[in-house]
């Protein structure tokens, strides 16, 4: 028998079977449908119904016992042409010292734990050829995923594409790798840069720099977030002079002469007339708001400063920094979902998968009313 889409039923009761174990709706030792149930659910014969099983059991998902029915492996259990199924995923990121990856590490955690998977951390330290490394050893020692926090979303191109070609599951996530079809899950940066720039020119900013370490040809996140500043300007009538856009300068800087360097960044841009500046992320964010609070630059009567990332630090300042916030935990939580699907050959997955991001207003752009004190009640 075949379906409107010219796939046999039993290959559609398998399909159906496969997806709710990857899911959890059968978890392991759970017992699945009878063959007789099976039949009357999809309206099929019992050869049918049978042989549905047959295949999952082929497979290595399920095993039969005589006269009790079909039950679901244990993950490590399972075999996959002949070989066992690891129940180890592994993540690969370049830092761990950040309010962002616990939060990408326990999203991700929650959810394998739940489905039979463990996952195991792997540290690239900002080293592309660090992460190269991991990317060719981990498939070789048994991890069955890989979920990729990428140094760089122009970074090892060759390798991701020859284990996406060969079907190895991998999802990005913090940044999307453009022209590969990786599935990643990101947030939306673009979105941020819009509404960030939007709320400025609102405000009555015309001269809005952007700020960013890194050239926006390395990470798909800092290009997005420019992108979406340059549509608010382009909305609202607005030139972007290239002299206030600062990118691709982290060469320059060190932990000795950051305060020096970004001091004269800051002098210099205001030369230039600029009122307002969207920043790479909250680290950039926060150094220039303490030098321009050094300088004696009112901040945001005279300079409003946004961030990116909502971290700790951006909270706990003189004059608390406004930023985007990123959900990381749905981030690192959806990258597991999507990783397990694929390893069950789910064809239904998008390659781009967007979370929203959520403005944050402190009063590094947020001006107060003449005579009001911003503690006061009134």
């Amino acid at each position: 028998m075949i379906n409107n889409e010219n796939k046999p039923l039993y290959m559609v009761i398998k399909d159906d079977l496969k997806m709710k174990i990857t899911m959890g709706e059968y978890s392991p030792e759970a017992q699945v449908p009878t063959e007789a149930e099976l039949a009357e659910l999809y309206g099929v014969s019992r050869i049918t119904s049978k042989r549905a099983l047959v295949e999952l059991e082929r497979e290595g998902l399920i095993y039969r016992k005589r006269g009790s029915g079909s039950f679901v492996k244990q993950l490590g259990e399972r075999e996959d042409s002949g070989e066992l199924v690891s129940p180890i995923i592994s993540m690969i990121v370049p830092f761990m010292a950040s309010y962002s990856m616990p939060n990408n590490l326990k999203g991700a955690s929650d959810y394998l734990d739940a489905h039979g998977y463990f996952l195991s951390i792997h540290n690239s330290d900002w080293s592309l050829k660090k992460e190269r490394e991991l990317l060719t050893k981990l498939p070789k020692s048994g991890s069955r995923a890989i979920i990729l926090y990428p140094v760089s979303s122009s970074g090892n191109i060759e390798i991701l594409s020859a284990l996406h070609s060969n079907g190895y599951p991998i999802v990005t996530i913090d940044q999307y790798i453009d022209g590969l079809g990786i599935t990643s899950v990101t947030s939306d940066n673009y979105a941020g840069g819009y509404e960030t720039a939007t709320r400025l020119i609102r405000e009555g900013h015309t001269r809005i720099a952007y700020v960013s370490s890194i050239s926006i040809t390395y990470r798909s996140t800092v290009r997005d977030r420019y992108f979406g500043y340059c549509q608010a300007h382009r909305e609202n009538g607005l030139t972007i002079d290239p002299e206030i856009v600062i990118t691709d300068y982290y060469r320059q800087v060190n932990d000795q002469n950051a305060r020096a360097f970004y001091s004269a960044l800051l002098h210099d841009l205001m030369h230039k007339g600029v009122t307002a500046i969207l920043t790479e992320n909250d680290y950039v964010g926060v150094e220039l708001l303490k030098c321009a609070l050094e300088m004696g630059i009112p901040v945001p009567e005279k300079v409003a400063i946004v961030g990116f990332d909502n971290e700790e630090m951006s909270q706990h300042l003189e004059v608390p920094l406004s930023t985007v916030e990123q959900n990381y935990y749905e981030i690192g939580y959806k990258a597991a979902e999507l990783v397990v699907r694929m390893i069950y050959q789910d064809k239904s997955i998008e390659t781009r998968n967007v979370v929203p991001v959520n403005f944050i207003e402190r009063q590094s752009t947020r001006k107060q009313p003449k005579g009001i004190d911003d503690d006061s009640e009134n």
